[in-house]
């Protein structure tokens, strides 16, 4: 197999002269189009190139590489020398900040052999419908600069070679290419004009000016669109996020305030006009704001007016009708009736008043009048909706309150006041979409996954400076804090030594000794593009759906959870630092993970919103990313080794055991057993401490004697009759099975195994889906095979349909169809799930898992992450079996009405 970065060769992939003067330059096309072979042959260069003035210069070919597999149909080629189709980065230029969008590829880390490739062909999946550009995956990333600090941004910009189209932190990356006089990067915003000749001078490259209003349009249509929960309205200070159907979308106004307010009526893509707006906006309330009480920014403005009380100064309803309300038109006494008003009954000089009362006079003042005004716009066109952005907002809960109220109170309750978590970034964004390779108008909610690195460049409307480097950079930027006892609260950028950026290590972001964002604000993280997330398509529902079983929203909830990951934060470092030999980096990453994933708690829990809706799957997942992120990719690894050895070792007696025994009786033990062995979770206190009393086979055996029924809850019966029947009547077996595994060892070998044996026993497929990367104890889709094909070597029935279902490769015949030896025998498949979580959102699944669903007729659930925290609720098209054993007291209360290590084993048949 070849190797990611091997030098690409002229006769690969049928590209002959490759680093040779083609005679025709446009015969050349990118192979990131996607085009097979003789597509690629006909294809005119026009089709997929990107639209700007100027001549198109030619390929530059040196260095070019193969990223991933040459056995691929299409490998993709990279071409890390080559400026002309610069796609990585686009730029929104204001009066007051830079906003920039650019795009990171991942590294393509996937392993193509031949037991996948094997699956692969046997689900009707291939590499050779390629997409374009975004298929490869990456990330979409948001910063944000001062526009007085230019230069800062073009820093940025050029230490990461984004204007080159190139990403420094990526291997493939190469320093030593040439500059491209002819690059072109996209920007919108006056200062596209103004700074043109600046970006030539420093950067080399040219800007290519996108209409501004284009791009707000296009911003948002793909950000209510592709991001789930993007959306939220904002009454009395609680947000609620929305999720909109992004194919009953259209018409709704966009209502852009900046300096001054722009009304714009969305019909669809590229489908809009403006219908209104007003020359009362943010720079008035900046302006006279400035004027009145002498503030240097407006965030100092914004910050005044939270300490304010505009009944000084703004005649009230109450001050007309002697404190009453005046009712009978639906005016209460604390109604504004005049802004301003009473500053001209009273006899006061400007120095009179406080500068926090005048903030939030004209704060009040400026919001109700752009509110007001929108409503009438909406209803002049029939519109339920309005979105607000803008600058003016900047997350400002008392701003987004004071819309919001306006628009609630002239629609009488009918119209809606909208934000976005990412509207400061709507220009930018559509700039970044005018490259038309790009192709991000195709994906979708499940295609996006939103993190929250520590050190992410921007937070709370603030600029910070350039973000953090690499990972010792970050540790060092912690330890820092750390000596001068400063609490970390996540994320905190800040600017590296030697930058001017606000932050750094000297200045705190708020009042206090805690370093920390708007508390306000929402956070923007960097959006995970992975287009090979699908919806999984056995959901009854999918607009429905909630994968979240345990309600967040309840403050003791939160707090209840918060506190138990909390106190499990030291094992897991324990676990972490010797899955890495127990060195002294290893020691830092974990005490920096443990300070970092601590400081994402503690903002959770002062604003759970903070970075979207939240629910216990998203706090777990965190976790794991937080993990990740300081480098420990498998914590339990040589946990999970041990584990699977002991309960390997004992499998052929217990597969003896359940032949002894008649087919009904082996089906009940068969559940017990997958109950009994579902103990083992070492992401549960109880569970832990289990382990010091005892082996692992002398706790499954426990708890194997244990398993009396009747369970808390018991649709064993129904579950008996479905697969043997009653009386004389056989049912038919399902056709396919999907079997969600949990935990290496003993859960999966001694119970899941054991299942998925009886099953194919009766003529049932069987597909094994584990998690795509590691969590906690969860056993992998990349050790899975391994596991059964150790197993098979005590199981004729496990031999066979591995072999059929290409896990044991040695026994397979390569063919185009895939079939091989044995294969009148049912197959058993291993399928990645997509996810690196206890937990799984069924709305983001791998393409490999929803090509397996198609032709199931069961899904059986598995554990507490998968059956209970998540999917406990979810219907499904198909059959369904939910077992778990239940290891946390507080989640036994509240959905079973139980105790800890109560069983559950729901049976839900098809809808």
């Amino acid at each position: 197999m070849a190797s990611p970065g091997k030098n690409l060769k002229p006769e690969i992939c049928g590209l002959k002269g490759l680093n040779q003067e083609p005679d025709d330059k446009n015969q050349l096309v990118d192979k990131e189009a996607g085009l097979s072979g003789g597509e690629r042959d006909m294809a005119p260069v026009t089709g997929n190139s990107i639209h700007r003035s100027g001549s198109r210069p030619q390929l530059d070919l040196s260095k070019a590489e193969i990223q991933g597999n040459f056995e691929e149909r299409d490998p993709t080629i990279l071409l890390p020398n080559q400026s002309d189709d610069i796609s990585h980065l686009a730029l929104d230029i204001g009066g007051s900040l830079i906003k920039l969008v650019y795009f990171s590829r991942h590294e393509d880390q996937s392993v193509d052999d031949k037991r996948k490739r094997s699956v692969k062909q046997r689900l009707g999946l291939s590499n050779g419908n390629r997409r374009s550009y975004p298929v490869l995956g990456g990330r979409l990333h948001f910063v944000k600069f001062e526009t007085s600090k230019i230069n800062e941004c073009l820093d940025f910009i050029h230490s990461k070679q984004l204007h080159r189209g190139a990403y420094k932190d990526l291997p493939h990356w190469h320093s030593d290419g040439p500059e491209n006089e002819n690059a072109i990067i996209k920007a919108t915003g006056g200062g596209a004009y103004k700074f043109a000749d600046l970006f030539k001078e420093r950067l080399g490259v040219s800007i290519d000016k996108e209409d501004e209003m284009d791009c707000l349009v296009a911003g948002a249509n793909f950000l209510l669109k592709a991001i789930r929960h993007e959306a939220f309205t904002h009454m009395e200070g609680k947000k609620e996020f929305v999720q909109l159907d992004h194919n009953e979308l259209f018409p709704y106004l966009l209502v852009n305030i900046g300096s001054g307010v722009s009304m714009i009526k969305v019909d669809g893509d590229g489908k809009f006009q403006r219908v209104s707006g007003t020359n009362v906006g943010g720079g008035t309330y900046w302006g006279l704001g400035r004027l009145l009480t002498k503030c240097n920014s407006f965030d100092e403005l914004l910050e005044l007016s939270q300490k304010g009380d505009n009944s000084t100064i703004d005649m009230l309803v109450g001050d007309i009708y002697g404190g009453m309300d005046y009712s009978k038109i639906g005016l209460s006494a604390s109604t504004i009736a005049s802004s301003f008003g009473k500053t001209i009954s009273v006899n006061k000089e400007l120095e009179d008043y406080r500068p926090e009362d005048i903030s939030l006079s004209l704060l009040r003042m400026i919001s109700y009048n752009i509110g007001q005004i929108s409503y009438l716009n909406a209803l002049r066109f029939g519109l339920k909706r309005i979105f607000f952005g803008g600058f003016f907002i900047r997350g400002h809960a008392y701003t987004m309150d004071t819309i919001s109220f306006a628009v609630h109170f002239w629609s009488k309750g009918e119209a809606q006041a909208m934000f976005l978590r990412h509207e400061g970034f709507l220009g930018a964004l559509g700039a970044f979409m005018s490259y038309e390779k790009h192709g991000l108008d195709d994906l979708l909610a499940h295609q996006l996954v939103e993190r929250f690195p520590m050190g992410a460049p921007y937070t709370g409307g603030k600029v910070h400076g350039p973000p953090l480097g690499d990972l010792n950079e970050k540790i060092s930027w912690m330890e820092k804090f750390l000596q001068k006892r400063t609490e970390i609260t996540a994320p905190v950028p800040t600017a590296p030594p030697g930058t001017t950026g606000l932050g750094g290590f000297e200045v705190p972001l708020s009042k206090g000794e805690t370093l920390r964002s708007d508390a306000s604000a929402l956070n923007v993280g960097v959006l995970h593009l992975v287009p090979t997330l699908e919806v999984f398509p056995l959901l009854a529902d999918p607009k429905t759906y909630e994968p979240n079983t345990i309600d967040l929203s309840d403050h003791s909830e939160l707090e209840y959870w918060f506190t138990v990951l909390s106190e499990h934060v030291p094992d897991l470092v324990d676990k972490a630092v010797a899955s890495e030999g127990g060195t002294d980096d290893a020691k830092r990453r974990g005490d920096a993970f443990a300070r970092a994933f601590s400081a994402h708690l503690r903002r959770l829990m002062e604003e759970p919103t903070a970075y979207g809706k939240l629910g216990l799957a998203n706090l777990l997942e965190l976790r794991e990313e937080c993990l990740r992120e300081f480098q420990f990719f498998d914590a339990y690894r040589s946990i999970k080794q041990r584990e699977n050895e002991a309960s390997l070792a004992v499998l052929p007696d217990l597969l003896l055991e359940l032949d002894s025994m008649n087919e009904e009786a082996r089906l009940l033990t068969l559940i017990e057993g997958v109950l009994a062995a579902n103990i083992f979770d070492w992401g549960s206190r109880a569970c832990v401490d289990l382990y010091h009393k005892g082996t692992i086979i002398e706790i499954y055996r426990m708890s194997r004697n244990k398993m009396q029924r009747p369970w808390r809850v018991d649709d064993f019966d129904a579950f008996r009759e479905r697969m043997l029947g009653s009386g004389d009547e056989r049912p038919p077996p399902h056709k396919r099975a999907l079997l969600f595994v949990d935990n290496s060892g003993a859960d999966v070998v001694l119970g899941m195994l054991p299942l998925a044996r009886e099953l194919l026993r009766r003529g049932t497929e069987v597909v094994l889906v584990a998690n795509s990367l590691p969590a906690l104890n969860d056993v992998t889709a990349m050790e899975l095979p391994d596991i059964v094909a150790e197993a098979a070597k005590h199981c004729d029935i496990l031999r066979r349909a591995a072999e059929a279902g290409g896990l044991i490769v040695d026994a397979m015949i390569d063919s185009a169809d895939g079939s091989k030896e044995g294969s009148s025998f049912v197959p058993l498949m291993v399928v990645e799930n997509g996810c690196g979580s206890p937990c799984i959102d069924l709305r983001q699944v791998s393409s490999e898992l929803a090509a397996a669903a198609k032709d199931a007729d069961l899904v059986i659930l598995e554990g507490m992450g998968r059956a209970l925290h998540t999917n406990f609720n979810a219907q499904f098209k198909c059959d369904a079996l939910k077992l778990a054993m239940v290891k946390n007291q507080r989640l036994a209360e509240k959905l079973i009405k139980g105790n800890i290590y109560d069983c559950v084993c729901r049976y839900e048949p098809s809808h």
